[in-house]
């Protein structure tokens, strides 16, 4: 299963709580292009993002589903992004350090046309795009870590 990682400068649930606002989910999932509606109760077991995949006009109507959830450890989701099918996505945060976090992203495709690609070339196509995704996450985590509840900078 193809996975990427990267360390990022902050607390595991710094990260976990990016991953939790599902509003943030097209901030750092490359192809995610606009967020139609987040569950209330994202991210529980079930809930759903409801967002467009691709650019626009072009873009596709889908949702993404947690499948498991681990509050500040790890999150699984299945993310459904046709014509290709539906891809199972893992994140789990794991500390690393002082305040550090390691964040492990696994995606495979599950269900579509595209379960039919041989996992290395599923894996050439995959590793860009979630290694892009995980430096995304980890500028939102980061940027958002460095401020107060009230959006001022952290001392």
């Amino acid at each position: 299963m193809p996975e990427v990682s990267r360390v990022i400068d902050v607390p595991p649930e710094a990260v976990f709580d990016v991953l939790a606002d599902g509003w943030l989910y097209s901030g750092w999932v490359v192809g995610s292009s606009h967020i139609r509606d987040v569950e209330g109760d994202w991210p529980a077991v079930g809930s759903r993002i409801h967002h467009s995949v691709g650019p626009w006009p072009l873009h596709i109507q889908d949702e993404t589903v947690v499948t498991a959830m681990e509050p500040g450890l790890s999150l699984s989701l299945e993310a459904h992004g046709w014509p290709l099918g539906a891809a199972a996505v893992g994140l789990t945060l794991v500390p690393h350090g002082e305040g550090k976090t390691l964040v492990r992203m696994t995606e495979h495709i599950v269900r579509g046309p595209g379960k039919l690609l041989p996992e290395p070339l599923q894996a050439l196509l995959v590793k860009p795009r979630n290694t892009e995704s995980l430096a995304r996450l980890a500028d939102l985590a980061t940027g958002k870590h460095a401020r107060t509840e009230d959006g001022r900078p952290r001392p």
